[in-house]
C-alpha cells in the first residue's frame, strides 16, 4: 500500500476535462481521498503559452512507486499529450506528476533513478503544486522540505500563490 500525492495540470484544449479525465482515470487504480479544487495559474519555466488549470489528488492504491509512475505517463498519452525535447516546459493537454509517496506505515518513499526522483524534485518550488496540496491535506509535509504550509507562506512563493486564481465553479469530484 502506498499513498501519494498527484499534480495535474492542462493548458490546451478543454483544460477542466482534461483534469477531470485525470482524476477519473486515477480512480481507476486506487481510492481517491481527496481532490483539491481548481487553480488558473500562470504559465511556469516557459512564460510564452496560455495559462493553466491546476490541482491536486490524493490517493491510496496497492502500486508501487513506479507502477504508479506508468500509470501517470499512460493517462498523460491517453489525454494526447506530446513531449517536445526541445521545449521542456511546453504546452500540453495534460501532466500527471507524482510528488511524493509513502509507504503504509507513513514513511516517506524516496528515488533517485534516471526515471524517477522523489520527491519531485521541483514541488517545493511550484506553488500550483503546493496551494492546492494545502487544500485537501493542511499538515502536509513534503519530504526533505518541511511543511507545506511554511513553503507556501515564503518569498518568493507567497507572490506565485497570489497570482493564483481559484476556479470554485470548476469541479472535479470523483463520482461513486
Amino acid at each position: 500500500m502506498t499513498s501519494v500525492v498527484f499534480s495535474i495540470g492542462s493548458n490546451l484544449g478543454d483544460r477542466a476535462d482534461h483534469l477531470r479525465f485525470a482524476v477519473r482515470r486515477l480512480a481507476e487504480l486506487g481510492e481517491v481521498a481527496a481532490v483539491s479544487g481548481v487553480y488558473e495559474t500562470p504559465p511556469w519555466g516557459d512564460t510564452e503559452q496560455p495559462a493553466y488549470y491546476n490541482a491536486v489528488v490524493l490517493m491510496t492504491g496497492e502500486h508501487s512507486v513506479e507502477e504508479w509512475l506508468l500509470h501517470a505517463q499512460r493517462i498523460e498519452h491517453e489525454a494526447g499529450r506530446v513531449r517536445h525535447q526541445a521545449r521542456r516546459y511546453s504546452p500540453r493537454t495534460l501532466d500527471v506528476d507524482l510528488v511524493a509517496a509513502w509507504t503504509g506505515e507513513g514513511t516517506p518513499v524516496l528515488r533517485t533513478t534516471p526515471e524517477l526522483t522523489l520527491p519531485h524534485p521541483h514541488a517545493h518550488q511550484r506553488a500550483f503544486v503546493l496551494r492546492p496540496w494545502l487544500e485537501v491535506q493542511p499538515y502536509a509535509q513534503l519530504p526533505g522540505h518541511g511543511w507545506v504550509n511554511d513553503l507556501v507562506l515564503a518569498d518568493p512563493m507567497a507572490a506565485e500563490v497570489a497570482a493564483m486564481t481559484a476556479l470554485p465553479e470548476v469541479r472535479l469530484e470523483v463520482e461513486s
